[in-house]
């Protein structure tokens, strides 16, 4: 499936090509996983903590930094990617615009270290979460949503052969 992943950077030198493929991977494995039969459109934004925070804060009126923030274009219902999603697909470039995504590499790093595994298995992790979230997944509360969310990601990073 040919999609369209576009990767941006404010952050100066983090945007290596290694980098770029390794999040394009991981989005086209999640959404390979998840059966989207349709060509995507998502963009990424790789930012530091500050950036992510102003992020937060004036989307969702939460003034703190976090790892990662999904801003799905439309409102799926999880695990279920509609069979015929024809007309979700916009009608000049042919792609689903699936929504975008923001990643503070400051926060990869250092969950990677918390966390005791590698800076790539946490990119990875936070991609896939986040690609989930543009599906439809959430994880609100402790309850059912939450853990069949994890399910997914576990299993998506599974077939990526991500594990430290």
């Amino acid at each position: 499936m040919k999609h369209q992943i576009s990767i941006h950077s404010q952050v100066p030198r983090v945007s290596t090509p290694a980098l770029r493929a390794h999040i394009k991977r991981c989005i086209r494995a999640a959404l390979e996983a998840e059966n989207v039969h349709v060509p995507c459109e998502i963009s990424v934004l790789l930012t530091d903590n500050p950036g992510i925070r102003t992020i937060n804060r004036d989307f969702r009126g939460i003034d703190r930094e976090t790892d990662v923030l999904s801003f799905p274009m439309f409102s799926l219902e999880p695990g279920a990617f509609p069979e015929d999603a024809s007309e979700l697909l916009d009608p000049g470039s042919g792609l689903l615009p699936l929504g975008d995504m923001a990643i503070s590499v400051e926060k990869v790093k250092a969950q990677a270290q918390e966390f005791g595994h590698s800076q790539e298995r946490e990119l990875g992790y936070l991609t896939v979460h986040s690609v989930l979230h543009l599906l439809g997944y959430d994880h609100m509360d402790e309850g059912p949503m939450k853990q069949a969310m994890r399910a997914r990601e576990n299993a998506i990073m599974e077939i990526l052969k991500i594990k430290e």
